[in-house]
């Protein structure tokens, strides 16, 4: 199986992040999943406000999600982000959400700490924790104007750490 890296970013479960089932709503994944990439970011040296100030912006043009078992309230969670696919002006990443086991998690919690890499499967084969959700996100690179912007010519020093992060033969044509 193909080793991927991931970025780890432990979370714990808000109140606040609940429905009136007792469950993580739905929409709070999206929240993590943007957390993820962040960290994701932030974890090879390249803080994201620095990209906007540089003019260039990273809008969302497609997601999917899928949900195996609810997050609750107090649980202990990691957010598991990696580059996906990416070509100068487009960028996807995956996403895993997973609960650490109670008795485990103020251990894992601070051991993982903000931005922990791992390899691990493409998959998440070898990630901590019971799986909950999957995700992706795709984005295109644009310039404060909402056009176009092709990021090895912009910021070459981030589309090089970009392309070090991603899986083999995951670099698509321009």
């Amino acid at each position: 199986m193909e080793q991927a890296e991931w970025t780890l970013h432990p979370l714990r479960v808000r109140y606040q992040e609940t429905d009136a089932m007792g469950v993580v709503y739905h929409a709070n994944y999206l929240t993590w999943f943007e957390i993820g990439r962040t960290e994701l970011i932030r974890s090879a040296g390249y803080a994201y406000g620095r990209i906007e100030q540089e003019g260039l912006m990273l809008p969302l043009t497609d997601l999917d999600s899928q949900f195996r078992q609810p997050a609750r309230y107090d649980d202990a969670i990691v957010v598991c982000t990696r580059v996906e696919r990416f070509t100068p002006m487009r960028l996807g990443f995956r996403y895993q959400i997973r609960r650490l086991e109670a008795g485990a998690a103020e251990a894992a919690l601070p051991a993982l700490g903000e931005g922990a890499v791992r390899a691990a499967g493409e998959d998440g084969a070898g990630l901590p924790g019971e799986l909950l959700a999957t995700g992706g996100t795709r984005h295109v690179w644009v310039d404060r104007s909402f056009r176009p912007a092709r990021l090895d010519r912009r910021l070459p020093e981030l589309y090089a750490l970009i392309r070090r992060m991603a899986p083999a033969g995951k670099e698509e044509g321009a």
